[in-house]
């Protein structure tokens, strides 16, 4: 069942990412910005990279999942959380409920990769595997929401959730307030969403771009035909990247969102081990998206002094891409 998924909230503006801000900084890491002379020189333009691998369950989407969480009542708070999630978000709030003491119930696609289903079982979250379509996540999780009673927490089309991944913008500008640009994987539109409002507000010259994998492009047909493509099957190594926009995404993505560019799967591989390689840290395929793009469009990049958010951290590393690759 593809759809555009509906939210009945409004659109967050850049206060209500500040008050996200005030509400989880003492519960997330601010994450490091780094940068490599070697990928500067290789690429002719000054890239900085803002490493949400190293945030609290090695991804950003902890900052939106704590949000939602404390943003609550503490009467609200104990019927729990409730969401369907590839592994990242699932893993975010089943902390993020931890911090609180209620529990929380995960539908997860049986394919997920082992890493993150390890790491919501770690979280101390409820799993329950479903089959992988949008159309099994969301009948299973009604299920459980109707047994339980607990608040659902959509892993990217609510409004909660985008202010709180708009908190990685709002410290990456706060530190570089003269970036020309600034780039965010896009899958749902949660991390791209809140980018755009923050960093739009603070530098109101900045670009702000998503990278998507040309084998899951949805967002990048979406955005440029401005009415709204599903995603069908995709079948890309960026497993982070494969969920549909929702409705609040599509809307933010479109009023302020400057272009969203795509990568070759092997591009995005390329990507993936040179910041391995080179800049010594570990980031799943998701992240190295945008680096890719950066790759295959690096006239449009030259000169230009580019954000780039790494997305997390999370990969399987009994099961790399890099050994399949050459």
């Amino acid at each position: 069942m593809n759809k555009l998924i509906k939210a009945q909230e409004n659109i967050p503006g850049f206060e209500d990412i500040m008050d996200a801000y005030e509400r989880i900084k003492l519960l997330i890491n601010r994450t490091p910005i780094i940068s490599s002379a070697n990928l500067n020189k290789l690429l002719d333009a000054e890239l900085y990279f803002k490493c949400e691998n190293f945030q609290k369950v090695g991804a950003f989407k902890y900052r939106g999942a704590s949000n939602a969480v404390q943003s609550l009542n503490v009467k609200e708070q104990q019927k729990g959380f409730a969401t369907h999630s590839s592994g990242n978000h699932a893993a975010a709030l089943a902390l993020a409920a931890s911090k609180v003491n209620a529990k929380a119930y995960v539908v997860m696609p049986n394919n997920a990769p082992l890493v993150k289903k390890e790491a919501v079982k770690s979280y101390g979250a409820e799993i329950t595997y479903c089959e992988p379509t949008l159309e099994d996540r969301e009948n299973t999780l009604n299920q459980i929401i109707e047994k339980t009673g607990a608040n659902f927490v959509h892993p990217y089309n609510n409004p909660m959730v985008i202010a709180g991944q708009g908190t990685v913008a709002l410290e990456f500008c706060d530190e570089m307030d003269d970036l020309d640009i600034i780039i965010a994987p896009v899958g749902g539109g949660g991390l791209l969403s809140g980018t755009a409002i923050a960093s739009k507000y603070l530098n109101p010259k900045i670009q702000v771009f998503g990278a998507e994998p040309e084998m899951a492009n949805d967002a990048y047909k979406s955005f440029n035909s401005r009415i709204f493509v599903p995603s069908v099957s995709p079948k890309t190594i960026a497993d982070g990247l494969l969920s549909s926009l929702g409705d609040l995404t599509f809307k933010i993505i479109l009023s302020s969102v400057d272009k969203i560019f795509t990568a070759s799967e092997m591009s995005i591989i390329s990507a993936m081990r040179m910041i391995w390689e080179r800049m010594k840290i570990v980031v799943e395929p998701s992240s190295a998206v945008p680096l890719a793009a950066i790759f295959e469009n690096r006239s449009f990049f030259k000169g230009k002094k580019v954000g780039i958010i790494i997305s997390g951290g999370n990969v399987d590393l009994s099961n790399l891409p890099f050994n399949n690759s050459q």
